[in-house]
């Protein structure tokens, strides 16, 4: 409650200043300084005034003019009752992705696709390796899948040696199935976009996987089996 509270007092400030525009140095300094490596996309005045969007890789933050004063949380409308914050990150999760670029994913695509999906996986997970064990049932729904990874015991770890390595393979696609099935893997390294996969789940609060984005930028936590996620994506 507290937190709340501090937070609609902040933004209750904000409503008091008047055509105030953004320090854009200012600002990535601070965001930089607060979180090493964070690259700003778009620095834009948020819904309240005062206060400005920051869009960094697949995150929205708010900043104050000068940068001094950051906030990570979702922004409400109490009129509309609507989260303002999650409608606009997932156009900011499927623009950090098409950042990413297909050349950096493993995709897995049927003759004829109808959907899209961005899945972070884990080669040692058990239900990552479920939905891959269900691949073809996907593909027979007409979704494409296209592959992020994520190790989760983290940079350095023996799944992560296995990303590496399965990216590293003259058939990716093979090695990837075969590292699911528990096979052994010919250790390999070559120049990879783990890294970058692993920073993009953290960016999209990445709690486990697999984790699965949808064409339109929405997260579905977990293993969804292939019919029902036909479904989701009909409806989205």
């Amino acid at each position: 409650m507290k937190k709340i509270s501090g937070i609609l007092l902040f933004a209750a400030a904000m409503l008091t200043v008047n055509n105030v525009s953004a320090d854009e140095a200012a600002i990535k300094k601070a965001l930089g300084d607060f979180i090493p490596g964070a690259q700003v996309d778009s620095i834009k005045p948020s819904e309240i005034k005062g206060l400005f969007e920051v869009i960094a890789g697949g995150n929205i933050f708010y900043a104050s003019e000068d940068g001094r004063y950051l906030l990570q949380g979702q922004l409400f409308d109490a009129v509309e009752k609507k989260n303002i914050t999650e409608g606009k990150l997932a156009s900011v999760r499927k623009l950090a992705l098409d950042k990413v670029g297909e050349k950096n994913m493993i995709i897995f695509k049927p003759a004829t696709s109808k959907h899209v999906v961005s899945v972070f996986t884990d080669i040692d997970c058990g239900y990552c390796r479920k939905l891959h064990s269900e691949i073809d049932q996907y593909m027979a729904q007409g979704i494409t899948v296209r592959y992020l990874f994520f190790p989760r015991a983290g940079k350095g770890s023996e799944s992560y040696s296995k990303a590496v390595s399965v990216w590293c393979a003259a058939d990716k696609q093979k090695a990837l199935t075969d590292a699911k099935k528990g096979d052994s893997l010919e250790s390999k390294t070559c120049d990879n976009p783990v890294d970058q996969h692993m920073a993009l789940g953290e960016a999209f609060g990445m709690s486990g996987t697999p984790m699965i984005v949808t064409e339109k930028g929405n997260i579905l936590p977990g293993y969804v089996p292939a019919a029902q996620l036909a479904k989701i994506l009909t409806n989205e």
